[in-house]
């Protein structure tokens, strides 16, 4: 990363926005960035993740946002309230600006990026969306990943879902001590958190991998995953940690 946020978080939005890689169309997604206290840049409304550039992106105050949570008229227009909480730019917030902020204020992340990846929704459309977080497949998952991942039952956008991510997190916190790396939004897409734009895009791509495997475990059968204390060991390996903070800065 650079020592300008917003420079770093174009190109991450850019990258995960080609159209190779099958992360998102049209308008879809959208990217976050910690850039202080209680500050984010987060990618506006209605702008393409692929053509992104400076004036597609707000900062906005992140308690401001997640205090709308216990706001239920707040919802008669979201988009408006949620204005109220920008503090430089010209767009408006992304609806799921409340799910950034949960993600950097109560998870820790520093980056986080939302995308709809066509290999994820297969099954996260599906009644086995459940498997892609009872276990891990391959050592690799684990490493990148993390040991839990978080899957969130499906709502409609807005606080109803930014307030299913908000029990899904302090759950996850409760049964796991540490936040996830990777959080499934059933019939929706997914949320990559990381301490870097680098990390983001490589949660983002072993995600798909770990999709594209899943789908094809299916095709033959059922999962044979890991044993729990392998997954524990890979988790905790010297030579893993080095290799998964490696991977943090490229």
């Amino acid at each position: 990363m650079t020592e300008d946020p917003l420079e770093d978080l174009i190109a991450l939005t850019r990258d995960l926005g080609r159209p190779d890689r099958d992360l998102v169309v049209l308008a879809e997604g959208n990217t976050s960035i910690r850039t202080g206290r209680g500050r984010m840049l987060v990618k506006a409304s209605g702008s393409r993740m692929a053509r992104a550039a400076a004036a597609d992106f707000v900062e906005v105050d992140t308690a401001g946002l997640l205090g709308l949570l216990d706001q239920d008229e707040a919802a008669d227009d979201l988009p408006e309230a949620m204005l109220a909480a920008r503090t430089a730019g010209e767009g408006r917030p992304s609806i799921e600006a409340l799910l950034h902020a949960l993600c950097i204020e109560h998870a820790g992340a520093s980056v986080v990026g939302h995308t709809h990846p066509v290999a994820a929704n297969a099954l996260l459309c599906s009644d086995r969306a459940h498997l892609l977080v009872e276990g891990a497949l391959f050592p690799d998952q684990v490493v990148v990943l993390g040991r839990h991942a978080l899957l969130v039952p499906y709502a409609d956008p807005g606080l109803d879902i930014a307030r299913e991510v908000d029990r899904g997190l302090r759950g996850h916190l409760e049964r796991h001590g540490t936040p996830p790396r990777l959080i499934y939004l059933a019939n929706h897409g997914i949320f990559a958190l990381g301490s870097s734009t680098a990390e983001v895009d490589a949660i983002t791509e072993m995600a798909v991998k770990l999709a594209r495997v899943m789908s094809g475990v299916l095709a033959a059968g059922e999962p044979a995953y890991l044993p729990p204390e392998s997954v524990a060991a890979l988790d905790g390996r010297p030579d893993e940690t080095r290799r998964r903070a490696r991977l943090a800065t490229r």
